[in-house]
């Protein structure tokens, strides 16, 4: 079993590679996060509890060798909608056509049902090379993470997973992070860049100014609304007759839950957490964007949206 940590050995030729990475796991595992450390910037949106990732976030990390795009999955999970059954499909259809998957497993938790559902289905994906990523090893000591990587490893030859690498990092730590993209290039193609130095995603600015919201809509709520909460932007437009040097642009955007009684959560009491969605996710929106922002939130119910495709359809998905 060979485990990866830092070392200094220089590729003798420099060839240029590009390639589609996917980061799988259980929800919650960290991949999110991952995403975010590799690029350098916040792309994917990341929150304390499970199925936060509903679209395909790209990560672009730009370096002189590689550029290695990630595309960051939903959790695969043993599906009880109609939304998770078309998640599922959107993950095995990646897994199938990017170049190396990253499969992600906390240190900080035991190897259990949901892992090995997910090992199992990665061991009928012949042909992609797969890098077992232990992450949160900021949260274990040296004996916990050691016996995980064994714990690892011995998953791989029961499902006669040929691991190409395992590597633990991480992400909030920021420790070996770099190393683990010296070792998802080697697994690229060879090839010239496939974005624009300076791209970071190539996720529409509104669907991940959508992600923000619900990021930020989610905070304080995640034991009572989960999975109930999606966000349309509806429309964005530079106001008009503000001068050249103070621009702003109007965000008009709808959360929408399932359910009537859900409204009164997601407003609180007097209009306060609303408001606090707003100013929190109307700060990374500036950041992201780089402009000033009026962001204009209305909730609305969409009755069961998880489980009719026409609304689905509706909601993006």
């Amino acid at each position: 079993m060979s485990v990866r940590t830092q070392s200094s050995e220089q590729p003798a030729e420099a060839v240029h590679r590009a390639g589609f990475a996917c980061f799988v796991g259980r929800p919650n595992a960290g991949k999110s996060t991952l995403t975010n450390a590799l690029v350098g910037q916040k792309v994917a949106i990341t929150a304390n509890q499970p199925q936060t990732t509903r679209h395909t976030v790209r990560g672009i990390v730009h370096r002189e060798d590689a550029q290695l795009i990630l595309v960051d999955t939903p959790g695969l999970h043993k599906p009880r909608t109609l939304l998770g059954e078309r998640l599922n499909d959107v993950v095995r259809t990646t897994w199938a056509e990017v170049d190396v998957i990253g499969f992600c497993l906390p240190a900080n938790e035991k190897i259990g049902p949901g892992d090995r559902f997910i090992a199992k289905e990665l061991a009928g994906i012949r042909k992609t090379p797969k890098v077992a990523i232990v992450t949160k090893t900021d949260l274990v000591d040296s004996k916990t993470l050691a016996e995980q990587l064994i714990a690892i490893d011995q998953l791989g030859k029961e499902l006669g997973i040929a691991w190409a690498e395992i590597v633990p990092v991480s992400a909030v730590g920021d420790k070996q992070v770099e190393l683990l993209a010296d070792l998802l290039v080697p697994l690229l193609p060879e090839g010239p860049a496939l974005y624009p130095e300076g791209d970071l995603t190539d996720e529409p600015e509104q669907v991940m100014i959508a992600e923000l919201i619900r990021e930020a809509a989610l905070e304080g709520v995640r034991d009572e609304l989960p999975h109930s909460i999606a966000v349309v932007v509806e429309e964005m437009l530079p106001r008009e007759d503000r001068p050249a040097d103070r621009p702003l642009l109007d965000i008009h955007a709808n959360v929408y839950i399932e359910r009537p009684s859900q409204k009164g959560i997601i407003i609180g009491p007097k209009g306060k957490r609303l408001k606090e969605v707003g100013i929190k996710s109307r700060k990374h929106i500036e950041a992201l964007l780089g402009t000033p922002v009026f962001l204009d939130l209305h909730v609305k119910v969409a009755k069961d949206w998880q489980r009719d495709p026409k609304q689905l359809r509706k909601l993006g998905f």
